[in-house]
């Protein structure tokens, strides 16, 4: 039993360790690592309680009866030690987004909010949510599934809609974009925390799939964004929806689509067919996003992502052909109309790296006339805000002030027209 415990208390401790120092190098275990990471950073509570239980069930039968179950106790007691100190960084989320929202909209932004909107960002995130990460149903909210933005076009060309039950008129929208590195997963897996949150709160949250790789080949999955948009500027009233009022958002994969959903508003080359439709958007939330494909900066940790992109995405060589790739990238897509964007993402990403994110929020901050706002959340790895988590609720409230400054911003300027 000593030995037991120790074997267990190094597996816990292993867990601690690797959400502090994630494996970056490209490798075997740069996915266990990020996996372990991503649900260690995210649910610390949870990890000490499952710990405690164990550590109290191991004492009872004997476990510190010889040596190893002594340095077992040691061990754990260190890894609950560097659990509290996650938990530490997550709770001062709530101050990173703050001061991130001062620093890119000035510290009066409240003041410019639209009446009713103050009383909306005070209702609280329920703290069930915290015990039950991954339960996400919420009784104020109603979807709509599995509706088809190109007629014909499948599962992958299909749509959710998420809206107040008890029905919204001339509301704002926001567009969800999953990720999954342009190969997997579907617009039912990411972003619930925000979605539920903000349709709980009066907004119209549209969940959009798009066709994957390898059977689709770039820029198929942006064309098809601009498809669900071209759904959404001629179906959302029928939801309670403002077709005028659009945010587009998304994580990894779908940080890189909503980037450039944002920055090639109306650009005939992604839209063939429907030419003539207005496909900007209002704002764009990218989370964790892949900003450059060229990898010109040399932000990226190896190079796997340009054999992935190069074999899988684009189907083209980036040595033959750059300017491909370039256009595929956001970060080389800036331009002084982009509208307002807030840049999330994790000090601790594994699989995306922050400097890239950095790079792009500088150009932006640079080139644009729009306001920036970028947030760097300390030991949040990537996909940090799939499930609800401390870090989720003040990452999600964050962004509902954010969009709130662009909608009331909106809404005077309606008013004044």
């Amino acid at each position: 039993m000593p030995w037991a415990f120790l074997a267990v208390s190094l597996i816990g401790a292993w867990f601690t360790y690797n959400a502090h120092v994630p494996h970056f190098r490209r490798g075997p275990l740069i996915v266990p690592s990020f996996f372990a990471g991503w649900l260690t950073a995210e649910l610390a509570a949870h990890h000490v309680t499952w710990q405690a239980v164990a550590t109290v069930a191991f004492v009872w039968a004997g476990a510190l009866a010889a040596w190893p179950g002594w340095v077992g106790l040691g061990v754990t007691l260190a890894s609950w030690a560097g659990l509290f100190v996650l938990m530490a960084h997550a709770g001062r989320t709530k101050d990173r987004m703050e001061e991130a929202l001062a620093a890119g909209l000035g510290r009066g932004y409240r003041d410019g909010f639209a009446p009713g909107i103050p009383e909306r960002l005070a209702a609280p995130v329920p703290r069930s949510r915290l015990i039950l990460p991954f339960r996400f149903a919420d009784r104020n909210v109603h979807c709509t599934r599995d509706i088809e933005y190109v007629p014909g076009g499948g599962p992958r060309r299909s749509l959710d809609v998420y809206a107040p039950r008890a029905g919204a008129r001339d509301a704002p929208v926001l567009l969800q974009i999953h990720g999954g590195g342009w190969v997997i997963s579907n617009k039912r897996h990411q972003a619930l925390p925000l979605m539920h949150h903000l349709a709980a709160r009066g907004w119209v949250c549209v969940a959009a799939n798009y066709r994957l790789s390898p059977r689709a080949t770039f820029p198929d999955h942006l064309v098809d964004l601009k498809q669900a948009l071209r759904w959404i500027r001629e179906n959302i009233a029928g939801f309670g929806g403002d077709p005028d009022f659009v945010v587009a958002t998304g994580g990894s994969a779908g940080g890189h689509l909503s980037s450039l959903v944002a920055l090639t508003a109306n650009d005939p080359e992604y839209q063939p067919g429907f030419e003539e439709v207005d496909t900007s958007v209002r704002a764009c939330v990218p989370f964790y996003g892949v900003y450059d494909f060229t990898n010109r900066y040399g932000h990226q940790h190896h190079d796997g992502m340009e054999i992935f992109l190069e074999n899988v995405v684009m189907k083209k060589s980036l040595a033959e052909e750059p300017e491909a790739f370039e256009k595929a990238s956001p970060i080389h897509r800036v331009h002084g109309g982009a509208p307002p964007f807030f840049i999330i993402h994790g000090t601790h990403d594994s699989l995306v790296p922050i400097a890239e994110a950095r790079e792009f929020a500088r150009i932006l901050r640079e080139t644009s006339q729009a306001p920036l706002v970028f947030a760097e959340l300390p030991s949040a790895q990537h996909a940090f805000e799939v499930f609800h988590s401390l870090r989720t609720s003040h990452v999600v409230q964050g962004v509902d002030r954010f969009l709130a400054v662009v909608y009331s911003s909106y809404l005077a300027e309606r008013a004044a027209a």
